[in-house]
């Protein structure tokens, strides 16, 4: 089962698996499992990709035959049946959908040709769908209404006072936080240290709030993938909070204020802050910042492969200006969650480190990559080291230190 946009109402779910059943009994199938993919579009992303499909098809001889309640269940797209099928005919699997569709490795070319029809149709009504969404939403924010999405923080969703669709207004709850996060700016808080403040008093986060608003449950959710019990605040989520017009009542589109053929802001709601309060916001941000960062290394070798041990995160790479060499750090403070043990070392000493140790496990001289790295499962952990410094501590990594590790086996 597979659908785009997941809501409290819809009966979707349920549909495609009465006629998915219906179909099973007819052609003489057992069903033997389920892939539920809600919430994921198969206009960008195709079922190799999809979190619970793409585990079964990696599973060709667990079973016998996929079944769909509909070709645009499977695919949106001609490239991506074209993908569907050539799995199939590989792996001897029969593809089924509750309409007149089916698909066995020996389809000659008539079926083969009917599926990539069926695929263009399916994949020319999302473009048409996606057009008409487009101009419906280029007419909400010419107007200043809402037209859906993630409301923003100090908001909430109201009547539009024409009586036609809705608005912002100020959500009373949210606002008092705006304000207060407004005032640490100002007093020289960090943005680190207000994420901190408002984990630590329980402050939802922007989605959870949103989610609160709409009647759904909080916190947590699906983000790129990944299931979170519940979201963080971190300093970037706060930087966009700050940075947006929409704290003055504008209508953004891609991160700029939307405006009205006279060239004036077109508004969405009340302004939580005034022009010259958003102004003086805006330059004690900017004032924390010169403008000048160090650049970083085009590619970190060890990105998704050095990890600190005392968080389990991940590790990355960071410049110093000072310095000719960068660092793998920990970056706990930027997922909102606090490290007892935040680990640092040389990314030069961890590089050779990490590429030493592969090549004697692997027996091979030649190049290591980091996609290498992550094909193969390497993993290296890096603990926290003493503070200070000294010529023992400029002679090389202290391999006490890190822990190399190749899928499941040390």
């Amino acid at each position: 089962m597979r659908l785009s946009h997941l809501t409290e109402v819809t009966t979707s779910p349920g549909r495609q698996r009465t006629s998915i059943q219906r179909c099973a009994q007819r052609l003489g199938f057992t069903l033997i499992a389920e892939a539920s993919d809600l919430g994921v579009p198969a206009r960008t992303m195709s079922p190799f990709e999809r979190p619970a499909l793409s585990t079964w098809l990696r599973r060709p001889d667990a079973y016998e035959a996929i079944l769909w309640s509909h070709v645009d269940r499977a695919v949106r797209s001609v490239a991506h049946m074209s993908e569907l099928l050539e799995w199939s005919r590989q792996c001897s699997t029969t593809l089924e959908t509750g309409q007149p569709l089916g698909v066995t490795p020996q389809a000659d070319g008539d079926a083969i040709r009917h599926c990539m029809n069926l695929a263009y149709a399916a994949e020319q009504e999302t473009r048409a769908i996606s057009a008409r969404l487009t101009s419906a939403h280029e007419v909400l924010r010419a107007t200043g209404r809402y037209g859906g999405g993630l409301v923003p923080f100090g908001y909430k969703k109201a009547p539009h006072p024409s009586g036609i669709g809705w608005c912002l207004a100020p959500d009373p709850e949210t606002v008092t936080v705006v304000r207060a996060i407004v005032d640490d700016v100002h007093s020289g808080l960090s943005l680190v240290a207000i994420a901190h403040k408002l984990e630590t008093a329980g402050v939802l986060v922007p989605r959870d709030r949103h989610a609160q608003l709409q009647g759904r449950p909080p916190p947590g959710g699906r983000r790129h993938g990944r299931d979170f019990e519940r979201f963080r605040w971190t300093a970037g989520s706060l930087c966009k909070i700050l940075r947006t017009p929409a704290l003055m009542g504008h209508r953004v589109h891609k991160g700029m204020t939307v405006r009205d053929a006279e060239g004036s802001p077109v508004l969405i709601g009340p302004p939580l802050l005034t022009e010259d309060e958003f102004r003086a916001l805006q330059d004690a941000l900017s004032a924390r910042s010169n403008g000048t960062h160090p650049k970083g290394r085009e590619t970190s070798l060890l990105i998704g492969v050095a990890h600190c041990t005392g968080c389990s995160g991940r590790m990355y790479f960071a410049a110093w200006k000072a310095y000719a060499y960068g660092d793998y750090v920990c970056r706990a403070p930027a997922r909102g969650v606090t490290c007892p043990a935040p680990a640092g070392i040389r990314a030069d000493w961890l590089d050779e480190y990490t590429v030493s140790r592969y090549r004697e496990a692997f027996a091979t001289d030649g190049e290591v990559t980091r996609g290498q790295l992550l094909r193969d499962g390497v993993r290296v952990t890096v603990t926290k080291g003493r503070s200070g410094g000294g010529p023992e501590r400029l002679a090389g990594p202290d391999t006490s230190r890190l822990t190399f590790t190749i899928a499941s086996r040390p």
